[in-house]
């Protein structure tokens, strides 16, 4: 594994374990075995080492994602796409999902916080867009979408939380029953 890689896997786990602020740059270069001046080689301060990690690691899900939200006129199946990638991402990157929920509740002037802010709004945008083509087909859906799209990744992190936690087993059974719920209410 080469040192980028190390710096970036050990910073992971050290911010999802800690948080952002908790850690130090001589700690992620102890952990990953470097010196340093060798982090501030590749990610300029610990700033650009978050960006990084961020940007890098979450673009397979932004791909994803915009595959899966792609309106076919059928919202339960597209929503239940929506939920499937991030169901699988959050079991194939424990940590970094963590560490994403964690930030978003970080004090609201810290870096880690503006981030994850940007993060957070990227995907709340790509849903909300999703909501907006939807209520073309559904009139009842009109001017709700920033509703619906909060309430539904509300939700979806709710329950990829209570899979990273084993109290659910995050696969199409939850998928389906949580898409459901979102689509019929608690009284369904």
């Amino acid at each position: 594994m080469e040192n980028r890689e190390k710096i970036l896997n050990c910073a992971a786990r050290l911010f999802a374990e800690r948080g952002y602020d908790a850690v130090g740059v001589q700690e992620i270069a102890d952990g990953a075995g470097i010196k340093k001046p060798t982090l501030y080689h590749y990610f300029g301060s610990k700033e650009g080492l978050l960006r990084t990690l961020l940007e890098e690691f979450y673009a397979p899900l932004f791909e994803k994602l915009t595959v899966a939200a792609e309106y076919d006129r059928d919202v339960i199946s597209t929503l239940k796409r929506v939920a499937a990638v991030y169901f699988e991402f959050a079991r194939e990157n424990p940590l970094l999902y963590r560490m994403q929920l964690m930030m978003g509740f970080t004090p609201t002037g810290s870096d880690a916080y503006a981030m994850v802010f940007a993060l957070n709004s990227r995907q709340q945008e790509m849903l909300e867009a999703f909501f907006l083509r939807a209520s073309k087909d559904h009139g009842n859906m009109k001017d709700r979408q920033r509703a619906y799209a909060a309430t539904f990744l509300g939700m979806v992190n709710t329950y990829a939380s209570l899979g990273l936690n084993g109290a659910v087993k995050l696969d199409n059974e939850i998928t389906h029953a949580a898409v459901h719920q979102f689509m019929h209410g608690i009284f369904s």
